[in-house]
């Protein structure tokens, strides 16, 4: 491969980069912000990706120098981890004694490795590249399949806003004699914006109404008879303390397909501290439920790790973890039970069931 491409590969694979680092800081400087909203509405709208692009073309179509272009594609969520993108680029390099263009339509599968703010990824695809050149040593031009491969980010500034950017190789299978050689190499870099077609649905808070608090029952003193020595009247001990289970729903507690709890989470605040103020009270249970999209593996081990996630937050605030047990039980206990074929109706209706569950909770005591 000649020096000029093993260079620009650096420094593509260096822009790419130093995209992503900035894009992470801005993710920490805003991870305070409620995401949840917008990953429910993302998981099930088709999104538009306008972009630039900069090519390095094969250097046996007559150029040693890199072009610019533009593209367009359309995606559309699958899986928790998975992209479908499909669209098409024009690109062009001109100098002095020859003309080079390339045209691109194709399909790319995405996996991102999270769905939370910044998401980095890896590509594949194919589809079909039109090469044309002039100049000089005469003109050509053939359509031929392709295969690309790359890596890159995306990064979500708002619900529906957003960037990709990434780097790919190409590779072209050329057919015939109209360029003298049988295969052509491009390297591209990409960046541009996301725009997901739908609104996110309105976050609505699910929780289970606690049972009415019962009046305490008044307590018959009886004065004792005349004696020699006052009898002391003891008292009886306290009420033991009102437990109760206490229903947290994820999307205030995570971003869709996240066990990174979102800051600041007073109901945890508040359990917490009823847990400091009660320290005979043990075997507190946090368990985590999920709904039934995905597969019974995945849900279970994204509930174990929500659960765990919000154990830790309470062990932090003092409560001795020794008191806290956390299980992740996936889809089983279903709130509700939902038959709505539009994806993302049936997102908004298993609300419910995506939950975290604490029990064995003081949140009072009765007073004597």
């Amino acid at each position: 491969m000649k020096t000029k491409n093993t260079n620009y590969v650096k420094c593509i694979a260096a822009a790419v980069m130093a995209l992503g680092t900035a894009a992470s800081g801005m993710a920490v400087a805003q991870s305070g912000r409620d995401v949840g909203a917008f990953n429910a509405a993302y998981s099930s709208s088709w999104y538009i990706l306008p972009s630039a692009n900069m090519i390095d073309p094969e250097s046996r179509f007559g150029t040693n120098e890199r072009g610019e272009g533009l593209g367009i594609r359309f995606g559309k969520v699958v899986s928790p981890a998975w992209d479908i993108q499909f669209g098409t680029t024009y690109s062009s390099v001109s100098e002095s004694n020859v003309n080079y263009r390339q045209n691109t339509l194709g399909i790319d599968a995405v996996y991102l490795f999270s769905r939370d703010r910044f998401r980095p990824l890896v590509l594949i695809g194919g589809g079909a590249q039109y090469d044309r050149v002039r100049g000089n040593r005469g003109n050509a031009d053939q359509t031929s399949p392709y295969v690309n491969a790359g890596l890159g980010f995306q990064y979500s500034f708002s619900p529906q806003w957003g960037m990709q950017a990434d780097v790919r190789r190409s590779y072209a299978f050329l057919d015939g004699d109209d360029f003298g050689f049988d295969h052509a190499n491009t390297d591209i870099l990409t960046v541009g914006f996301t725009y997901a077609f739908d609104k996110p649905a309105p976050r609505t808070a699910v929780s289970r109404s606690s049972p009415p608090v019962a009046s305490p029952e008044p307590i018959a003193v009886v004065t004792p008879p005349p004696s020699p020595a006052p009898v002391p009247v003891v008292s009886p001990p306290p009420a033991p303390p009102r437990l109760e289970r206490y229903t947290l729903s994820s999307t205030e507690l995570f971003a869709f397909d996240s066990s990174t709890l979102l800051l600041p989470q007073p109901k945890l605040d508040e359990i917490a501290s009823a847990l400091s103020r009660n320290p005979q009270v043990g075997n507190v249970a946090v368990t985590g439920y999920t709904d039934r999209l995905g597969s019974d593996k995945y849900n279970v081990a994204l509930s174990q790790r929500r659960a765990e996630s919000v154990k830790a937050y309470i062990a932090g605030k003092g409560v001795d973890a020794g008191r806290l047990t956390a299980a992740g039980k996936g889809e089983q206990d279903p709130v509700v039970q939902c038959n709505d074929r539009n994806r993302a109706d049936l997102i908004r209706c298993l609300q419910p069931n995506r939950r975290v569950e604490v029990e064995q909770i003081v949140l009072e005591r009765r007073v004597p």
